[in-house]
């Protein structure tokens, strides 16, 4: 059975997007939901933004900021500091797609 949905909308809220009850942000897969019915790949934005900030940051910074283990920012780091030929290179290496 569907649950139900909120009817009003709270203006008065800070949340840039705000959830079915007052006070409450949408939640992360309802907005990814949201994102994607509207074109919209969250997933790919996502990396995309990772991948700027790991051109701009150190990993020690990265990874306290995000709250991601140490070695997954320097593989960031390391992935973007290098020339497109190597992140090309680094991607066709997978095993699995991510």
């Amino acid at each position: 059975m569907p649950r139900p949905r909120a009817v009003f909308t709270f203006r008065d809220t800070p949340r840039l997007f705000p959830g079915g009850q007052p006070g409450r942000p949408i939640s992360a897969t309802h907005l990814g939901k949201r994102l994607k019915g509207l074109g919209i790949q969250p997933g790919q934005a996502r990396s995309t933004a990772l991948f700027q900030l790991a051109t701009e940051l150190p990993a020690a910074l990265l990874a306290r900021m995000l709250g991601i283990h140490i070695d997954v920012a320097v593989a960031w780091r390391r992935a973007s500091s290098g020339g497109w030929m190597t992140y090309a290179a680094d991607v066709s290496r997978r095993t699995t797609p991510s």
